[in-house]
């Protein structure tokens, strides 16, 4: 089925484009007719549309319009149709809503027609979606999700903004490095050229600087190959692996990093099993969520164990890289039968904590930064200043 490029225009009179899979144009016409559109103009998309997942800041405005027009009686094709004729949105996101559209009128459970957009919506939402369909509770779980999504963008946004910090400093440093090699440390070249000796540090910087002055292009050659033989690497699962492994297990760091993965996890298992979904099929999903390779890769143990009978909590305990508060937590709610409020109330804590260990990740790393750089400038300037005082130390001697 081809993709057509159309414009047309709706009952107001407004002209939209868009992007739509249809047999030809007449089955694209009859389609946007369903829509309420006129079609005014169509041309075959020289390529088929590659369909990408959408960002979490799109998942959760997505779910709590879903819930928000389903609450308030809006059927769901009408709910959609709204969603995929909203201003705000790109034309990529208005065409992953039309298509869903055109599913759901073709009679396609709301779940169903998202899982065949490909990995445009993740299995969490959309296994979530098919629980709600089947108990009638559609709009409540798009409100969750809505809520969850929200959080999980404002975590990962707080992961980006805080690391801004770090990054221009790490820029400053290598602008200051650059600027002293390429044009201070040369105009000391004629007055070190006089002496008769030099200490090792100026001997080292005087090398660099020359290096830096007239072979600058290697550098920045060997600069990008290190670039892309690093995304290269991280592209191996078994470097991945062995990264996040590693990442759990740093000082300080790690620490951190175990509070960030367990409320990622805690949150999406919540979710989950509160609405009914099965604890294997909620561990299956949950997995995914955490963002790690070598916490994923232990789950295989854990779901076994679960399948086995083995209770939840005595499950998770021997995963390395979870905090040991959510299993507690976990035990205590088998225990009572409270089981989804527990997960709820843990990963509501877990959520605070986990911002807090961002900023505690921020306030180590500036830190370093500063140090380190304060170490070459002061390398630098030793170098520099070094010869400077032994030939003033040479001339008073020699006076004496």
């Amino acid at each position: 089925m081809p993709d057509y490029k159309y414009q047309a225009q709706k009952e107001d009179g407004k002209i939209v484009n868009g992007v739509m899979a249809a047999n030809d144009e007449q089955d694209l016409h009859e389609r946007l007719k369903a829509m309420g559109f006129s079609l005014i103009e169509a041309t075959e998309a020289t390529a088929k549309v590659t369909w990408k997942p959408l960002k979490m800041k799109s998942l959760a405005e997505y779910s709590r319009q879903i819930g928000t027009l389903l609450k308030s009686g809006v059927s769901l094709v009408r709910a959609l149709r709204i969603i995929s004729e909203d201003e705000s949105i790109g034309l990529y996101e208005r065409s992953v809503y039309t298509q869903v559209l055109q599913y759901v009128l073709q009679g396609i459970p709301l779940s169903n027609a998202m899982e065949n957009m490909g990995n445009v919506f993740p299995p969490l939402i959309i296994n979530m979606f098919r629980a709600a369909e089947t108990s009638g509770t559609l709009d409540r779980t798009a409100l969750k999700m809505a809520d969850q999504y929200t959080k999980d963008d404002r975590l990962n946004s707080k992961i980006k903004s805080s690391m801004t910090y770090p990054k221009i400093l790490s820029a400053l440093i290598v602008v200051v490095v650059a600027i002293i090699f390429g044009f201070v440390m040369p105009q000391f070249k004629s007055l070190f050229d006089q002496m008769t000796s030099l200490p090792l540090p100026t001997r080292v910087m005087m090398a660099i600087s020359s290096f830096v002055q007239k072979k600058w292009y290697v550098l920045v050659i060997a600069a990008v190959a290190i670039y892309l033989f690093f995304r290269f690497l991280f592209k191996i699962p078994q470097v991945v692996f062995g990264w996040d492994k590693l990442l759990v297990h740093m000082p300080k760091i790690g620490k951190l990093m175990k509070v960030i993965y367990t409320a990622r996890f805690a949150r999406t298992l919540s979710s989950l099993y509160s609405s009914g979904i099965p604890i294997v099929t909620s561990l299956e999903i949950g997995r995914k969520t955490i963002g790690n390779r070598y916490i994923d890769k232990q789950f295989d143990d854990v779901i076994s164990k679960v399948k086995a009978g083995e209770n939840l909590s005595t499950s998770l305990e021997p995963v390395d890289g979870f905090v040991k508060k959510m299993t507690a937590s976990i035990r205590v709610g088998e225990e009572t039968g409270s089981l989804d409020t527990m997960l709820n109330s843990t990963a509501d804590d877990l959520d605070f904590e986990s911002e807090r260990a961002i900023n505690q990740m921020v306030a180590y790393i500036e830190p370093i930064m500063i140090v380190i750089m304060a170490v070459i400038v002061g390398f630098i300037m030793i170098s520099v200043i070094q010869p400077i005082y032994e030939s003033y130390q040479q001339i008073g001697g020699g006076d004496m």
